[in-house]
């Protein structure tokens, strides 16, 4: 049998209401050369029942025990066999050309990464609405058509959109660099993109809309609840990847801050019940940052605000005393 030109993964849990379109709309594409990897990631609806109503050769199915987005994709990039990979999440559906066109974008230019856009869907009123964030707007014009690396966004890196859907990437590039999501943990796709984008040297952006992201309220980044604990294991996970990959002096002063930022907005934003173990997490995480080689830079290049954000945890004595400090 030949061998795939996409391997799309889809990773599902507990998304019944939503498995079925997002199915559909691979299956239906104008372009057919794919194999489609299903993660049921120990699901407890009827997701699996809608999953085996399709019968079609080019779906691979994958049951396991509910462990996480991360090791979903993982284990469905182990079985990949694409010469290309994209990925959908199970509330979110394809233009019905977005396959064609992704490929034929990376393939012709032989990239290594493509950038495609993304457009908003409100689940409760139906209206299809663009944000600055998922049409890539830090790439202008001069970006347009053309191969690119890293090398030429050293400072607008963390105001890219990470979303792993939001790109088809090359196989053999994403096995030559070990690329593996975190494990356990929510917004695994952070250091996952990353890590990827610097390793990359040939990048480009299609200024299409091709993929349909689904706003509702039971997505992942609707709510801001106890998932979003895990802003903190994800930004130490970022720190470790900029450190052994040698890239931290160089983008230093713009990581620490996107660091300070993902715990204080969601320490602001999170429900009451998850403020005092959010607050522990980032405590630990602050002192063992205190105690490291890398504590004056934090202190020498963040802002105000992120600054005092900073030094207000590291010495108060409890959430409590926290926010009498940071007011």
């Amino acid at each position: 049998m030949i061998s795939p030109k996409i391997s799309v993964i889809l990773p599902v849990f507990n998304q019944e209401n939503y498995i079925g379109k997002a199915i559909e709309s691979v299956l239906s594409q104008s372009f057919d050369e794919f194999e489609l990897i299903i993660v049921n990631d120990g699901s407890t609806d009827n997701t699996l029942d809608i999953i085996n109503q399709f019968d079609d050769s080019r779906i691979k199915l994958i049951n396991q025990e509910n462990l996480g987005p991360g090791a979903s994709r993982n284990n469905a990039l182990r079985i990949a066999e694409g010469e290309y990979v994209m990925y959908l999440d199970g509330d979110d559906w394809y233009h019905p050309n977005a396959l064609e066109i992704a490929y034929c974008e990376a393939s012709s230019k032989d990239t290594d990464l493509t950038f495609y856009q993304m457009i908003n869907y409100d689940d409760k009123t139906g209206e299809i609405y663009p944000n600055d964030w998922f049409d890539m707007s830090t790439f202008d014009e001069s970006f347009e058509n053309r191969v690119f690396s890293p090398d030429e966004t050293p400072g607008s890196i963390f105001d890219l959109s990470v979303g792993v859907c939001q790109k088809i990437y090359k196989s053999s590039f994403l096995r030559d660099i070990d690329a593996r999501f975190p494990e356990g943990i929510f917004f695994e796709d952070m250091p996952f993109f990353y890590y990827v984008y610097l390793k990359a040297e040939r990048i480009s952006i299609i200024k299409r809309h091709l993929y349909y992201r689904r706003k509702h309220d039971a997505s992942i980044t609707h709510v801001v609840d106890c998932k979003f604990l895990d802003t903190v294991p994800a930004g130490q996970e970022l720190m470790r990847i900029f450190i052994e990959n040698e890239w931290y002096e160089m983008y230093k002063f713009d990581l620490l801050a996107y660091k300070i930022n993902g715990p204080r907005f969601a320490l602001r934003d999170i429900e009451e019940k998850c403020k005092i173990p959010l607050y522990n997490l980032i405590k630990m995480d602050y002192c063992e940052i205190k105690s490291s080689q890398y504590y004056d830079d934090f202190l020498n290049t963040l802002g105000p605000v992120k600054k005092k954000f900073f030094e207000d945890i590291i010495v108060s004595k409890d959430y409590e005393d926290f926010k009498t400090l940071n007011h």
